[in-house]
């Protein structure tokens, strides 16, 4: 009996020990593996090669983009290119797309039927709108390739080169008589104007169709806001300094001098603040943006489809970046060319800036932020109107200033009361909207209203004549679209 308790013990004993051993056996390769996977990782960082990463649609990610912005293919590859530029980024920019033919057609009569003015504008006018949108498509393609931040200012820039070139455009065509600074003036305001009761009013209707409301995120609503008030502030100072003094108290050259270097001031300082702004964004407060973005991108509905969807490469985007740029120009110059001869058919200046040139100059910016706001994305939404408005408030009506400042010019900020007025109440009805985070169809729908209204007074608000420009003043003692003899 003590034999067989022996035994049993030791047979306890060496079960026990076999047990213990056993675990490392079995574990003793991975820990070789995992060595053998470090060494292998250390010689691919010091050789300088990286481990291949595929985005979710199985391709290798290149070096510096985006996953969601990876082609998957290089170079150019036009059958590709011609498809996935005409599907575009929605079915509204896909049917926008269908008015391509009246680019060439544009383009034909104005070299063919010189005569034609008003068939002339009327095509141009059109064939604007897809060449935009083509700029506003290839913008996004681009964008989806960069970080998120830089990927929205790259797009906002983008959407808003159409505007730059037809303000340009328009300065370079201006003649001796200012022909044409009222209209760019108009054009700025009617801007400002298109994005915040057109675009965002379109936009809250459209997401509130489906939606009992939509949330925004306040970090983009009060920025937009402030800055917009600052925009608003610094635009006004030339007109209420002209209004205040011009009573007969100075000589309407002096005070036209005076109003010209206001506002060329004004421009240089509005500028500086569009820098800082563009620093908060991508410097200071990046990581603030970046997870907002990122967060917002997660809400798209229909964002499994856009990841599926075939996307242009590097070099596509480029490409057609430059056709839509070169098309725009061309259309930019015909169609500022024949605005003398529709204002002699009754256009005044007033309908020509502040409706006519902006709904044609942002309509790809309008489509994006729409469709954005479509698929429950109304911070994105929100991010492209009010940067786009800034944009135009702070960089472009500065810019243009400039400009004009360095190709002696008399362009100024000297705004009609009748457009000051609508401004600051543009962005005080809009910043009430804002103020709750919460957006719906019923806002919107004030908004697009608002905007119809102002519509219909700029279309009976009288263009000033080059004949009563040059021998009479206005009820403030000068004449504020008079060049005068100022050359700044």
């Amino acid at each position: 009996m003590s034999s067989s308790r022996h035994m049993l013990g030791r047979f306890g004993r060496r079960k026990k020990e076999t047990t213990e051993k056993t675990p490392s056996v079995i574990q003793s390769p991975a820990p070789e593996t995992s060595s053998v996977d470090n060494n292998e990782k250390t010689k691919a960082e010091v050789s300088g090669q990286r481990l291949p990463r595929f985005n979710h649609n199985g391709h290798q990610v290149s070096r510096g983009i985006h996953p969601d912005g990876e082609s998957g293919r290089g170079w150019i590859h036009p059958w590709h290119f011609l498809r996935i530029c005409f599907r575009s980024s929605c079915t509204a920019s896909k049917c926008v797309n269908i008015l391509w033919p009246f680019v060439p057609a544009a383009i034909a009569i104005h070299f063919a039927r010189t005569e034609a003015h008003t068939w002339c504008f009327a095509l141009n006018y059109v064939a604007m709108v897809p060449t935009a949108n083509l700029i506003g498509f290839a913008g996004q393609e681009l964008a989806r390739k960069l970080p998120k931040v830089i990927g929205v200012l790259l797009e906002t820039l983008l959407g808003s080169i159409v505007e730059l070139v037809v303000f340009m455009v328009l300065l370079q065509q201006n003649n001796e008589n200012d022909n044409m600074i009222p209209v760019i003036q108009a054009a700025i305001l009617g801007s400002i104007l298109a994005n915040l009761l057109l675009c965002l009013g379109t936009c809250f209707v459209v997401g509130g169709l489906l939606r009992e409301k939509q949330s925004f995120d306040a970090a983009i609503s009060e920025v937009g806001s402030g800055l917009l008030l600052i925009a608003a502030f610094g635009l006004t100072i030339p007109c209420a300094f002209s209004t205040s003094i011009g009573t007969g108290t100075m000589d309407p050259e002096v005070m036209q001098d005076s109003i010209l270097k206001i506002s060329r001031a004004t421009a240089v300082i509005l500028l500086l603040a569009y820098l800082v702004f563009v620093w908060f964004q991508m410097k200071t407060h990046h990581s603030v943006y970046q997870d907002l973005l990122e967060e917002e991108e997660q809400r798209d509905e229909d964002r499994h489809l856009d990841l599926l969807k075939d996307k242009l490469t590097f070099t596509e985007c480029i490409v057609a970046l430059i056709i839509a740029l070169a098309c725009v120009s061309m259309h930019a110059v015909f169609l500022v060319k024949e605005i003398d001869y529709i204002k002699e058919r009754g256009v005044s200046d007033m309908i020509l800036g502040l409706i006519l040139i902006p709904v044609v100059e942002k309509a790809a910016e309008h489509l994006t932020a729409v469709d954005e706001a479509w698929d429950n994305q109304m911070s994105l939404a929100l991010a492209h109107v009010l940067g786009a408005t800034v944009q135009t408030a702070l960089f472009n009506s500065s810019l243009v200033v400039i400009v004009g400042w360095c190709l002696n010019k008399n362009m100024n900020l000297d705004f009609e009361l009748f457009q000051v007025v609508t401004l600051i109440l543009a962005i005080l009805v809009v910043g009430s909207f804002l103020r709750d985070g919460e957006s719906n169809y019923l806002e919107g729908s004030l908004c697009v209203l608002i905007y119809a209204i102002i519509g219909v007074a700029a279309w009976y608000y009288p263009s000033p004549s080059i004949e009563d420009s040059a021998t009479q003043t206005t009820a403030f003692g000068y004449t504020p679209q008079s060049s005068g003899s100022a050359t700044g």
